[in-house]
């Protein structure tokens, strides 16, 4: 039996306004770009998306089956400026057929930098997906899928015993992603890893009249996951959201594609479709998955060098993340939720300097005309966070004056 195991990220980060060193304002966000660009891939992306994916699980009577991990920060942008994506997302929570996963709620690294802001994070996010949607998530991906073992031990100990995970070749070597795996050391836990070739094929290539493929039917493309049969049990097919409307138009034809897909994956009678956690229950765990270091689904390199490629972005994430222990003994809730959504992994994305292969990915919705005005911007916004925390632990320490009466 081969199962399809769809996952979609859907993320959108909060894009700072320009700052400079001479700003005193601590509005640090571009409320008018965030909410433009919001309401334009909720138009193009997540209404249609949304609607496509009610109208498989209806026409399939549940059989086609989903998974989604949304950001808290993305939430938060929705019911501002496209509630009505929200109540789509609700629709299909009511389904039965579509599965919300956990991350940090900001999208963030912080698992690379302190691991208690972490734990904080992961817990923010799956109260505010059962709040929402009435489910707890159970099983976990990390921020653009960085893993390595010590991770998997981490998550482990907080109670996950599923993890998605890129299927990056160096890792698995002559091993198929098509199968389950175990985090090294540890017996109890399954890894899901992601086919990066499959998943690429719709996320990239589909829209590219020089690939040799080109056009993707849901034909070819049925038939290529039917030769899993035998010869794997699973093909995880995971991808940002935005794939579908935005980052491959509506007119490349990727919603007729999705549209005709579970019919042509049902014609061959072992093949099915699955959620995260189905997938877990259905299958064993072949071997185990040796990581020693981090791994990512981003760019050729699959690494982390999107975010820690340069001198820039090590030092914005070390200042940001030194800054933990005056953020919080502020106890100003403005402060720390300006401080959190600096954490987004977009904005040291925006640092990168790799523009070769990757250039147009990294171009993404990026308001910088280069990765030293990102890397300049988000530094002023730091400085004054910073000014800010020593203000407000200066008003704790300034002694109360009372009047005579």
């Amino acid at each position: 039996m081969a199962s399809v195991c769809f996952y979609f990220q859907v993320h959108q980060p909060y894009r700072l306004r320009r700052y400079s060193i001479f700003d005193s304002d601590s509005n640090y966000f571009d409320q008018y770009r965030n909410g433009q660009i919001c309401r334009k891939v909720a138009r193009k992306c997540y209404l249609p998306a949304n609607r496509l994916m009610l109208e498989l699980i209806d026409r399939y009577q549940g059989r086609f089956r989903i998974a989604y991990s949304i950001t808290g920060v993305l939430l938060e942008q929705l019911e501002i400026y496209a509630p009505e994506v929200i109540s789509t997302f609700h629709a299909l929570a009511q389904t039965g057929c579509v599965e919300f996963l956990t991350e940090t709620y900001h999208h963030s690294l912080s698992f690379l930098y302190n691991r208690e802001e972490f734990f904080e994070q992961i817990r923010l996010h799956q109260d505010r997906m059962e709040e929402m949607f009435g489910q707890r998530p159970t099983i976990f991906r990390n921020t653009e899928l960085i893993y390595n073992n010590d991770l998997a031990h981490y998550i482990r100990e907080l109670g996950f015993k599923v993890s998605l995970c890129e299927g990056a070749d160096h890792i698995l070597g002559y091993r198929s992603p098509n199968f389950l795996y175990r985090p090294a050391g540890i017996s109890d836990m399954k890894l899901l890893l992601k086919n990066y070739r499959l998943s690429d094929d719709i996320a990239f290539r589909f829209s590219n009249r020089g690939w040799a493929e080109w056009p993707l039917t849901a034909e070819k493309f049925a038939h290529w996951i039917s030769q899993v049969n035998g010869n794997g049990h699973v093909v995880n097919l995971f991808m940002d959201y935005e794939t579908l409307g935005e980052h491959q138009w509506e007119d490349t034809g990727i919603f007729d594609f999705l549209r005709r897909l579970p019919e042509e994956v049902f014609k061959h009678p072992d093949n099915d479709f699955k959620t995260p956690s189905e997938v877990a229950a259905s299958y064993e765990a072949v071997g185990e998955i040796d990581v020693p270091y981090m791994i990512s689904w981003a760019d050729i390199e699959r690494d982390l060098s999107a975010w820690l490629g340069n001198a820039m972005q090590s030092n914005a994430l070390y200042e940001l993340y030194r800054m933990e222990e005056q953020v919080k003994e502020t106890q100003d809730e403005q402060i720390i939720d300006d401080w959190r959504k600096l954490q987004i992994s977009d904005h040291f994305y925006y640092m990168c300097t790799k523009w070769f292969s990757d250039g147009d990915v990294h171009k993404y919705f990026n308001p910088y005309d280069s990765p030293y005005d990102s890397y300049i911007n988000f530094m002023n916004v730091l400085d004054n966070l910073r000014s800010r925390c020593r203000r407000a632990r200066q008003r704790e320490k300034e002694p109360v004056e009372y009047t005579a009466g």
